[in-house]
């Protein structure tokens, strides 16, 4: 017989948000077990936001550089990437241990479980042999793994994810990528101005499908601008492997050093023993409450809930969910505002629905737009200020839905656009905002002007 031991609450994935939930509910008083398989922290530090942003950090230096000349005089960069590549490795990953992590998590007390947890029971999980019975619940944040594309011949290629490419330290000539999304465009441009031939391949027919179709168009002319090859609307035949890569699509060939496959992501949910709690073991994602719960003495939390893969909405959710597990009259999760930013250049930050989201619910649509490089603040800085704002409403309820906030702050700007749509500020009061005078925000007056609502 397995040993079993007891518990206030399990959370079963130490991710962000599980990370955070764990170490506050132990602080609460909750005897706590904490379950991970990998590394404490998740995706976030190790392999996704912490050091591609260092990444694209770097490399946004190197583009303010070759501005340079249109402005300021002449000027030139010879890019390093070793520098960044130790940034990676010693000092945000250091070297891919989580000791910091499970130090925190531990000294908080929390009992953190190294394995493989399985649900067997509402309320019990299993880890290695060793049962754990929760009395108040588990919660779920085992969040996801890069997508597995099913193109022949892709699985005997050692193509690259997002996981391997934080970890190179040389670059190669050239990099195909495959997908056109978020990540796939954030390291186009960050390694393609590290003196690599890049090619983005994307099965949609716009980069950044989800965003409005003015943004993906600005992004395009960009990447274009800067040497980088885009072909959208591309269906992936087949890819192979020999000195290097060939990926065949039609009639179209594009041979690569290394390959990058940044096509989305799959949640994590083989093998956790949902249909022991009563779910469908073979579902997407775990639907939830306001709340945070799935089920009986069950919480989830995190990318698998559906509500986007952002790190700020598992930790929104983290809240959540501790409040209902303390038994605290605290918020209820609420997704009309859930804030986005593509880290490029130009900066992309949305919110809320876009056009076709809003027009697709029925809502009686109106939009307003303004082009930023033709602001006070756009004319001063001449170089670098591709961008623009759009703006969607609702006529009859005469209030913001989304926006978008493209632009050298872009994902800074759209903070103010979501507290628009989360609080329901009306376009008319913020018409009546004094705007600091020249800044990018006074973009927000422009479009408000061409947002007509009558």
């Amino acid at each position: 017989m397995s040993e079993s031991l007891s518990c206030d609450v399990i959370v079963l994935g130490l991710g962000p948000g599980g990370q955070e939930l764990a170490t506050q509910l132990a602080e609460a008083g909750l005897d706590t077990v904490g379950v991970e398989m990998h590394l404490v922290g998740g995706e976030c530090p190790f392999y996704g936001c912490t050091p591609s942003k260092l990444m694209i950090r770097a490399s946004h230096l190197i583009g303010a550089v070759r501005l340079a000349d249109k402005l300021s005089g002449a000027a030139s960069v010879t890019p390093d990437w070793s520098r960044t590549a130790q940034r990676i490795t010693g000092e945000a990953t250091r070297g891919w241990t989580d000791d910091a992590n499970a130090k925190a998590v531990q000294e908080a007390g929390v009992r953190l479980v190294r394995g493989h947890g399985r649900l067997t029971a509402p309320g019990v999980v299993e880890v290695d042999g060793v049962s754990y019975a929760a009395a108040l619940g588990v919660v779920l944040n085992t969040g996801t793994e890069p997508l597995v594309l099913p193109i022949e011949g892709l699985d005997q290629t050692p193509y690259w994810t997002n996981r391997d490419i934080v970890q190179v330290t040389e670059l190669p000539a050239s990099l195909a990528i495959i997908g056109g999304g978020p990540i796939g465009c954030e390291l186009a441009q960050a390694l393609a101005r590290f003196g690599v031939e890049v090619t983005v391949l994307e099965a949609a027919d716009r980069l950044l499908a989800v965003e409005e179709p003015e943004t993906s168009a600005l992004l395009t002319r960009v990447f274009e601008t800067e040497g980088i090859a885009v072909h959208t609307g591309v269906d992936i035949s087949r890819v192979d492997y020999d000195d290097g890569f060939t990926i065949s699509a039609g009639d179209l060939r594009i041979r690569a050093e290394r390959l990058l496959v940044a096509a989305g992501r799959s949640n994590n949910l083989t093998d956790i023993g949902l249909d022991a709690v009563g779910l469908d073991p073979d579902a997407s994602q775990v639907e939830t409450d306001e709340r945070m719960r799935a089920g009986e003495k069950l919480w989830a939390i995190g990318d698998i809930t559906g509500h986007g893969r952002f790190t700020h909405v598992s930790s929104y959710q983290a809240e959540v969910a501790k409040g209902d597990l303390l038994g605290e009259d605290g918020p209820l999760a609420d997704y009309r505002a859930v804030s986005r930013v593509t880290f490029t250049e130009p900066e992309i930050g949305s919110v809320g629905l876009s056009e076709e989201q809003a027009r697709e619910q029925g809502l009686d649509v109106r939009t307003g737009f303004a082009d930023i490089s033709e602001s006070a603040r756009g004319w001063l800085d001449g170089a670098g200020n591709q961008g623009h704002l759009k703006l969607v409403a609702d006529a009859s309820t005469g209030l913001l839905v989304g926006a978008s906030a493209v632009g050298p702050t872009g994902g800074d700007l759209v903070a103010l656009l979501t507290l628009a749509v989360h609080a329901k500020v009306t376009p008319a009061v913020l018409r009546r905002m004094h705007f600091a005078f020249p800044t990018y925000h006074g973009s927000v007056m422009t479009a408000l002007d061409d947002l007509d609502l009558s």
